[in-house]
């Protein structure tokens, strides 16, 4: 059974665009908690647009579940991560001019930095995850950079899911499907936990929460989306019902 990691990222959006002090991400993770999450993700991006360094912290000191720090593969993200020490750290590519993240992490170009990179937040006592786009080469070089978990990027399934009005047997779709699917496989078979999120709705979830060997899903956008209308608790256990 998949668990289901909350991303809260976008409580902070809606405070930010009033650069004031509600909605407190803080209050999203409780309430998350209370709806049923089994961890909380945030990212805190460079330009910090959306997550600050003190919400991280008071995330941290507050939460009941795993918390999962989203970070660029940066000496400054690096160094925040050893001093806050959440459960995990995922490191994502990042880019200012993007709206959300639009891919995978290259592991394969920048396996030396990244291994060692790795290394230093395994020195610090915290689990690794790359955020990758599903491709064995990309799985490959994760496992030989030292990484813990992998976490593939879904955003490829849920857009080709959403152009053909949710059909699942669309030749786009479940090529999409047949490839996370092989790259979960690779995953385990490397000793990794599997994960997977992004792009992932109440509409395109099943598919990929039925997947066999799936630790974990990390989902977002949809749940705070939802949350406008029925509430934040409401809207992830309504998730929850729908991975088990």
């Amino acid at each position: 059974m998949a668990e289901l990691g909350v991303n809260i990222d976008h409580v902070a959006t809606l405070r930010q665009a009033r650069r004031t002090y509600e909605p407190d991400p803080v209050w999203a993770a409780v309430e998350a908690q209370l709806g049923g999450a089994d961890g909380i993700t945030v990212h805190l991006r460079e330009d910090r647009r959306h997550i600050q360094d003190h919400d991280v912290e008071r995330i941290k000191a507050s939460c009941h579940v795993r918390l999962n720090l989203e970070m660029a593969a940066t000496d400054e993200m690096v160094g925040i991560a050893c001093r806050v020490k959440p459960h995990q750290a995922m490191l994502v590519p990042e880019g200012r001019q993007e709206v959300t993240t639009e891919g995978g992490l290259d592991v394969v170009g920048q396996l030396s930095r990244l291994k060692a990179i790795v290394a230093r937040l395994h020195d610090a006592g915290l689990v690794t995850s790359a955020f990758i786009d599903p491709q064995p080469a990309q799985v490959e070089a994760a496992a030989a950079a030292g990484f813990d978990v992998c976490e593939i990027h879904t955003g490829a399934y849920a857009r080709f899911f959403h152009e053909a009005g949710g059909a699942a047997g669309n030749g786009d779709v479940a090529r999409q499907i047949a490839a996370i699917t092989e790259a979960g496989r690779r995953i385990t078979e490397a000793g990794m936990r599997f994960n997977a999120g992004h792009g992932l709705n109440y509409v395109n979830v099943g598919p990929i929460a039925a997947m066999a060997g799936l630790g974990e899903l990390h989902i977002g956008h949809a749940i705070v989306s939802r949350a406008v209308f029925v509430g934040l608790r409401e809207a992830v256990a309504q998730m929850k019902r729908l991975i088990v």
